[in-house]
């Protein structure tokens, strides 16, 4: 695999701080942190935590670990992200060699990189369906669901779960998925587009497909909230959208004391902040010396917050509960891909208008998903751009090449997208913010840490947040990484199917590429020194 990279190598000249990029507006660079952000995990994986972990007793425990965990690792994020910027690094490898000036430094920068890589071999092409299915609802062609008063949930959702299926392929043809040529030519696209926004760089590209993109999904996101919360009771008497937002607001005090659901919050603020992985610390590398960082990093987060909490919980927690009940939610809301490609369509089914709604649901879905693959493809793309002095439209094409080739693990190889998303989605990214907090608060030094977090800062961060930053965030997260480890580990090592062990061998194969890779990279930097 490392062919596609490595046959392009050549000597040049590493760049700098004077000629990378920089964000051309300030609004420009809020919206585009925010669609890195806000991707499929708020619309479709917040829904399915707060219901499968008891709704309102979700909400303490989430909010705890947005202050504890998500806001300053935002911060930290932030902090380095534009420090290694001005020294001419957008990566991880080389943020982490300034800060610490130990061997082992870079390679543990790795991760920033080949996090994001392993994710989008699979995120584009899920990114695919919802185009699909967004084309499907607008053209008239999806299921119409049996009578909800009579059914179980099941029957229900039965001919969607079959849609699902044949969309994908994901029948009984042993280890090996048949998608549908339109599915394939959906993913096409969808690479495409997102590799032709990356070759027009930071503020051509991906400032100007933010700026348009970010508005929209929220007014399409807008107008589903006003049609949820006006949907009266039409299935049964008393489930109406205020039963629906009680199930996720009513007062319950429960889940502080279970475990359980403190792992499930604190997961979650990972994934709805897309932290760990990389594309924070790249695109802060494009801020100038000074600029603000505490304000802009909470106003991403406060968006993100929007689209998760009021936005994509209303949206998808109401609804399901208005139409099924709420002794059916956990039911109902399954998985992401149960609730956004199953539920989601049979509720709409039942909707006045409803292949419209189905229409702006899914094409919001791409929008967000759209923004993340440019967001998450980023840092490779900086890293050949700042460590290899490569142009950018060559490291675009080669980047495209590698999902091209790759992505079809997943496409085609049962159990693969699980084991991807696992290691890559999950824990890997819990590991990476871990090395950030303890290299920059702990290593290169608490103060100047928050020195450079707080310099042109245009609000004053209350100093408790510099204890919790230091000490409680990263005792957070070596609590997840442990439970992980203890709960989950040993079950996923467990699965040993063909496309699981390929899936691997491909992982591992990538990480001791990357790892060759950055080695070649400071052999050059050291011979133009």
């Amino acid at each position: 695999m490392g062919c596609f990279y490595i046959i392009f190598i050549k000597v040049g000249t590493n760049n700098n701080n004077n000629n990378r990029e920089h964000w051309g507006t300030r609004i420009g660079l809020v919206l585009a942190m925010a669609g890195n952000a806000i991707g499929l995990g708020n619309l479709l994986r917040f829904p399915v935590q707060a219901a499968n972990n008891g709704g309102s007793a979700f909400m303490i425990p989430y909010f705890i670990s947005l202050l504890l965990l998500g806001i300053p690792l935002m911060w930290v994020e932030w902090g380095i992200g534009r420090y290694g910027g001005i020294l001419g690094h957008g990566t991880a490898p080389g943020m982490f060699d300034t800060l610490w000036k130990n061997r082992a430094a870079k390679y543990l920068g790795i991760l920033s990189i080949f996090l994001p890589l392993v994710i989008l071999t699979y995120y584009t092409y899920i990114a695919s369906w919802t185009i699909g299915y967004s084309m499907a609802s607008l053209m008239g062609l999806m299921p119409k669901a049996t009578q909800l008063l009579n059914a179980s949930p099941k029957e229900v959702l039965l001919p969607y779960q079959d849609l699902l299926s044949n969309f994908i392929g994901t029948g009984s043809s042993g280890f090996l998925l048949t998608p549908k040529l339109s599915t394939y030519t959906f993913f096409l696209f969808t690479l495409f587009i997102s590799m032709w926004i990356l070759s027009k760089g930071i503020t051509e590209g991906i400032e100007k497909l933010n700026r348009v993109a970010i508005p929209a999904l929220f007014f399409m996101a807008l107008i589903l909230f006003i049609r949820v919360l006006t949907l009266g009771d039409p299935v049964r008497e008393g489930q109406n959208p205020i039963t629906g937002l009680a199930v996720l607001w009513e007062p319950d005090l429960s889940g502080i004391f279970n475990p359980k659901i403190w792992l499930a919050a604190a997961g979650q603020i990972f994934f709805t902040l897309s932290l760990g992985l990389g594309a924070i610390l790249t695109y802060a590398s494009y801020l100038k010396k000074d600029d603000d960082i505490a304000l802009n990093g909470l106003s991403v987060t406060s968006l993100n917050e929007v689209a998760e909490v009021i936005l994509g919980g209303t949206i998808a927690i109401v609804s399901a509960v208005v139409f099924f009940g709420a002794s059916s939610i956990k039911e109902i809301t399954g998985g992401s891909f149960q609730l956004g490609f199953i539920s989601m369509p049979a509720i709409f089914s039942k909707i006045l208008w409803g292949e419209f709604f189905g229409f702006i649901w899914f094409l919001l879905l791409y929008l967000a998903a759209l923004t993340s693959i440019v967001a998450l493809a980023q840092p490779a793309i900086a890293f050949f751009e700042d460590e290899l002095g490569w142009a950018r439209k060559k490291s675009v094409i080669i980047l495209g090449i590698f999902f091209f080739v790759f992505a079809h693990i997943s496409i085609f190889l049962k159990g693969a997208l699980d084991e991807l998303d696992f290691w890559a989605g999950t824990f890997g990214l819990v590991w990476l913010a871990l090395f950030e907090v303890i290299i920059f608060f702990w290593i290169f030094g608490a103060e100047k840490a928050w020195n450079e977090i707080n310099r042109g800062a245009q609000i004053k961060i209350p100093r408790f947040l510099f204890y919790i930053t230091k000490y409680i965030t990263p005792l957070f997260l070596i609590v997840i990484l442990f439970t992980w480890t203890y709960k989950e580990l040993p079950n996923i090592v467990k699965t040993g199917s063909p496309g699981v062990t390929i899936a691997r061998i491909f992982m591992i194969l990538l990480l001791i590429f990357h790892l060759i890779l950055v080695r070649i990279a400071w052999k050059r930097r050291t011979a133009e020194q």
